[in-house]
């Protein structure tokens, strides 16, 4: 397919989606950097073995979880121009996106509790790699909810339709991107000791 091809409109949406994708996948080798680096050092003697995560990130999994299923809701009730339905889902994912982050920040403090800060004399090479890992990925789904209030708002300012959807298609493909990407940081720091 000629990318030069087809109206500015499809020319301008060929790239922005483009661009989302070079953003996804300079994430991913960010956090497969990290988990590698994880991997190599959990042959360190200082390594614990032993640690279980916190009861808030299986609970914060399970709202990011629920909230690309809210999203899917919203997008198919905007093809059907359906507009009350879209606002209700797009604010409901909000909220799930807003559950989350609480639920990590009750993770943190959980981790707190049992004695292990990120730096400084009470801190361990294997949490400081969790709190690194975790709140990377917060910082994105913080931009994923930054995202998700501008398709809100324009969705209110009615801007989006069934044959206008660019904005939330690449809002939607970013929230299902930090909700693939926790699932498998969750399962591998639940799985990589």
């Amino acid at each position: 397919m000629d990318l030069t091809q087809g109206t500015q409109e499809e020319k301008n949406s060929r790239a922005k989606k483009m661009m989302l994708w070079f953003g996804i996948i300079s994430l991913v080798m960010s956090f497969a950097g990290w988990t590698s680096a994880f991997v190599v050092s959990s042959s360190r003697p200082d390594w614990l073995k032993d640690f279980e995560l916190p009861q808030a990130f299986l609970i914060s999994t399970i709202l990011i979880v629920l909230s690309s299923i809210t999203f899917v809701l919203a997008k198919r009730a905007l093809k059907t121009n359906n507009h009350k339905a879209t606002s209700l889902w797009l604010v409901v994912t909000f909220v799930l996106g807003l559950g989350f982050i609480v639920n990590q920040f009750s993770g943190f403090q959980q981790i707190i509790d049992l004695g292990y800060n990120f730096t400084g004399p009470t801190s361990n090479v294997t949490m400081s790699y969790i709190y690194l890992i975790a709140m990377a990925h917060i910082l994105h789904v913080i931009a994923g909810m930054v995202c998700l209030v501008v398709v809100i708002y324009n969705h209110f300012k009615q801007k989006y339709s069934a044959s206008n959807m660019l904005g939330v298609d690449l809002a939607a493909t970013f929230w299902h991107f930090i909700d693939i990407l926790w699932v498998y940081l969750f399962l591998f720091l639940y799985f990589v000791r």
